[in-house]
C-alpha cells in the first residue's frame, strides 16, 4: 500500500490541494452569501449587484436603452432591454463559482507563489470580464431572438466561459506550473 501511495503521490497531492482549496472557498462563499436575506426582503448579494451594474454599463455604451430594477418577488435583479423585460440576474450568474473552480485547479498545480497569485488575479479578471461580456451579449441576442434562449444561455455561453478557462489551465499548467518547469528541464 505503501509502494502504491508513493507511486501516486503527485496525483493524492494535486487531489488533497483542489478539493482543500476547493472546499475552503467554497464555504467562504456560502457564509459570504447567508449575510443577505434573500427569502424575506429579496436581497441581492454585493456582487452580483456589481456584475449588474457592469452589464448594464456595457450595454448602455453599446447605445441600448438598459435598466436594471430589483426583483419585487424573488433576490434577483430585471434586466429591461429598450423597455422589454428580457431577464434577471440571479446570484448564479456572477461567476463566482467558475472562478472558485478556477482558483482551486491553479493552485492544486501550483508553482512559484508570486506567478500563482498573479495568474490567480490574470484568470479572475479574464473570468470577470468575459461574465459580464457573457450576460450583456445573452440579453442582446433575447431581444432579437427569444427563441435561441436555451441554445444562448445553456449551451452556447457555458462551453464558452468554460472553453477559456480550460484554455486558461492549460496555459497554467503548460507553462508556469512546477509541473512545467520539472519537465521544461
Amino acid at each position: 500500500m505503501k509502494n502504491y501511495f508513493n507511486q501516486y503521490r503527485p496525483f493524492f497531492v494535486f487531489l488533497l490541494k483542489f478539493f482543500t482549496v476547493y472546499i475552503g472557498l467554497t464555504v467562504m462563499y456560502q457564509f459570504y452569501l447567508k449575510q443577505f436575506d434573500t427569502l424575506l426582503v429579496f436581497q441581492v448579494d454585493g456582487f452580483t449587484q456589481l456584475v449588474a451594474n457592469q452589464v448594464q454599463s456595457l450595454l448602455l455604451f453599446l447605445n441600448y436603452d438598459c435598466k436594471m430594477i430589483m426583483h419585487e418577488s424573488e433576490s434577483s435583479i430585471k434586466i429591461i432591454l429598450n423597455q422589454v423585460y428580457i431577464a434577471r440576474i440571479i446570484e448564479g450568474c456572477n461567476a463566482l463559482n467558475v472562478m472558485i473552480l478556477f482558483v482551486a485547479f491553479v493552485v492544486a498545480f501550483s508553482g512559484k507563489w508570486k506567478s500563482t497569485l498573479l495568474f490567480i488575479v490574470f484568470g479572475i479578471v479574464v473570468i470577470h470580464i468575459l461574465n459580464v461580456a457573457r450576460i450583456a451579449f445573452i440579453n442582446i441576442a433575447q431581444l432579437y431572438y427569444p427563441e435561441y434562449e436555451h441554445l444562448l444561455h445553456d449551451i452556447l455561453f457555458p462551453l464558452i466561459i468554460y472553453g477559456v478557462v480550460f484554455g486558461l489551465w492549460v496555459i497554467w499548467v503548460n507553462k508556469f506550473s512546477s509541473y512545467a518547469t520539472k519537465n521544461g528541464e
